[in-house]
């Protein structure tokens, strides 16, 4: 199997996933564990991901229940040295059969070192896993030209819990996580389409979930996330999700050189300095200049002063660049979840629930 960059670029090695050919967005992940996790996020729809960590399967594939989509998300993927030999108490299986049987090409045999400085070096760029690389021509395909999240969010809504607090997620790629970080005895977490119109319905706040893509795609939670403001609904929004709030705002968006994907990347909140190490995976940001005015940066990238986040400075509206509800990752911002289920009760008088 052989990995061709748009940039003409070629890597041979061995395939030890399914035995068939894709193409999508090259991209990098520096985390030392956690692939299960991040092949199952849905915000990595359309792309092959290269894990830099030099190995990858040692500890197999858990219960599906630690997943956090149902299903693998990724296009492909890339590694340097895929470990054949699993050993791990709640393993169920191995990456290699896992891939096989989803149907997802994996190489193995690469140099992910030179791979990825030539990412860093160039920017993310399209690619092409090919299991006959001598047979035909190679045809990249962009997945960002098209609507990603139609592609992941679900089709029908879904309601968790019977708490007194409404909160309406509008699921993007949304993380298995973060529904579980919502489902509490006091809440009610219903999970809808990307383009579900909520706006006529009776909810004490709005969540916006991750996704994949672009976020300028999404026209239809665009509107109705400006709907839900002119409501003055308390918002939370997480990746993509902070994305299509600045949007909604009236703020732009762009894309970044080479993303942020990893479980290490230092944010630091403007208003107390305080740095606090993040689990990411986007390859779109907020453009802190368009902001309008009434919204601030909340968070900054420490690595490249990206904006990891934004806050309205006199409406109940915030949203993160990063996951506060890691998985992989730390914990360390999980508190913003509590903060914003706190606030919608100050807001819709249920303290004592």
């Amino acid at each position: 199997m052989k990995l061709y960059l748009e940039d003409g670029t070629v890597f041979k090695g061995k395939s030890f996933g399914a035995p068939t050919s894709i193409t999508g967005e090259v991209v990098f992940n520096t985390g030392m564990t956690g692939y299960v996790e991040s092949l199952t996020d849905p915000s990595y729809a359309g792309q092959i991901l290269v894990c830099t960590y030099p190995l990858i399967g040692n500890y197999g594939v858990p219960h599906s229940s630690t997943f956090e989509s149902s299903k693998i998300q990724i296009a492909g993927l890339v590694v340097s040295e895929y470990s054949e030999e699993f050993s791990h108490h709640a393993a169920k299986g191995s990456l290699a059969d896992w891939l096989k049987k989803s149907g997802v090409p994996a190489i193995t045999g690469i140099d992910t070192r030179a791979l990825t400085k030539r990412l860093r070096e160039r920017g993310v760029m399209l690619g092409a896993l090919r299991t006959n690389p001598d047979k035909g021509g190679t045809r990249f395909i962009d997945p960002n030209k098209e609507n990603l999240v139609a592609k992941v969010s679900i089709k029908k809504k879904r309601v968790y819990g019977n708490g007194p607090i409404k909160i309406i997620g509008i699921d993007c790629g949304m993380k298995e996580n973060q529904v579980r970080l919502f489902s509490r005895p006091e809440v009610t977490f219903s999970r809808v389409p990307w383009d579900y119109d909520f706006t006529k319905e009776k909810y004490d706040a709005l969540f916006i979930s991750n996704g994949p893509g672009d976020p300028t795609r999404c026209i239809a939670t665009i509107e109705h996330i400006r709907k839900a403001m002119a409501d003055n609904k308390p918002i939370l929004g997480i990746c993509l999700g902070s994305q299509l709030l600045a949007l909604a705002a009236g703020a732009r968006t762009y894309k970044l050189k080479y993303g942020h994907r990893s479980q290490n990347q230092p944010c630091i909140e403007s208003k107390t300095g305080r740095c606090y190490i993040t689990s990411q995976n986007h390859g779109y940001a907020v453009d802190s200049k368009s902001l309008p005015p009434g919204w601030v940066e909340w968070f900054t990238n420490a690595n490249d002063g990206s904006n990891e986040g934004i806050r309205h400075t006199t409406k109940p509206w915030i949203s993160v660049q990063f996951h506060p509800e890691a998985s992989p990752g730390p914990t360390d911002t999980a508190w913003i979840f509590d903060d914003f289920i706190r606030d919608v009760k100050n807001i819709s008088g249920l303290r004592n629930h």
